[in-house]
């Protein structure tokens, strides 16, 4: 059986979580979000969820090398031994060679990063348009799924509010973040040859359909 070891980059908004859920019924991969990842050993009790949680109630970032640890012990699970789809590591160059190194250690390597681009405009008309139920948590965009009644939930008719998220300064931030941190990641992998480019603009069906097709060549050319 050939393996499928995957990264998802792209900007908040983009559409990562929807294409990953696709993914991994498509193909079988285990996804792999690091904050699920977090969350999933500090309840087990782990020495990694332990080291991690120290950090974190302190509010400081969990060093790489505990991200690194869970990450190879999540990808020799059962579920992952025929492939991975890694969402939210790494964020930077020092990070991708880390990982490179963890994935080497196992005899492991990556075959693709799947880069989802939508600019900045696009991922602020997104996230900004977002509108919450305050009591039911159900979501609405004021221009592409609005409410009946403007400000209403159509369940329940309890208030909508803007998450602190969703406020477009907050957005602007994120993506400042991004382009600072995360965006050299683009040129890393394209020179490794590893980067596949997707429109994250065009319908979610179609972005699916593009992503689906390039994963399944990949996997033909390990094949043979």
């Amino acid at each position: 059986m050939v393996e499928t070891n995957l990264i998802l980059l792209g900007p908040p908004g983009a559409g990562k979580g929807t294409q990953a859920e696709r993914l991994q019924a498509d193909f079988g991969l285990a996804h792999i979000s690091t904050g699920d990842m977090l969350r999933a050993q500090r309840a087990a009790g782990t020495d990694l969820g332990r080291e991690a949680e120290k950090y974190m109630n302190a509010g400081e970032l969990v060093p790489d090398e505990v991200i690194l640890g869970m990450i190879g012990l999540r990808i020799a699970e059962q579920d992952a031994r025929e492939g991975f789809l890694l969402d939210g590591f790494p964020r930077n160059t020092a990070q991708a060679d880390a990982l490179s190194k963890t994935l080497a250690d196992s005899g492991r390597r990556l075959t693709a990063a799947l880069l989802i681009d939508v600019p900045d405009q696009e991922v602020v008309r997104r996230l900004a348009g977002r509108r919450v139920c305050s009591k039911s948590g159900h979501v609405y965009h004021v221009e592409f799924d609005p409410p009946k009644r403007e400000g209403v939930c159509d369940q329940d008719g309890s208030r909508l509010i803007q998450r602190d998220d969703d406020k477009e300064e907050t957005i602007l931030r994120r993506l400042e973040v991004y382009a600072r941190q995360t965006s050299p990641l683009i040129n890393y992998y394209e020179q490794a040859g590893l980067l596949r480019r997707f429109d994250g603009q065009r319908d979610p069906d179609e972005v699916h359909d593009h992503i689906r097709a390039t994963v399944a060549t990949l996997r033909l050319e390990d094949e043979l």
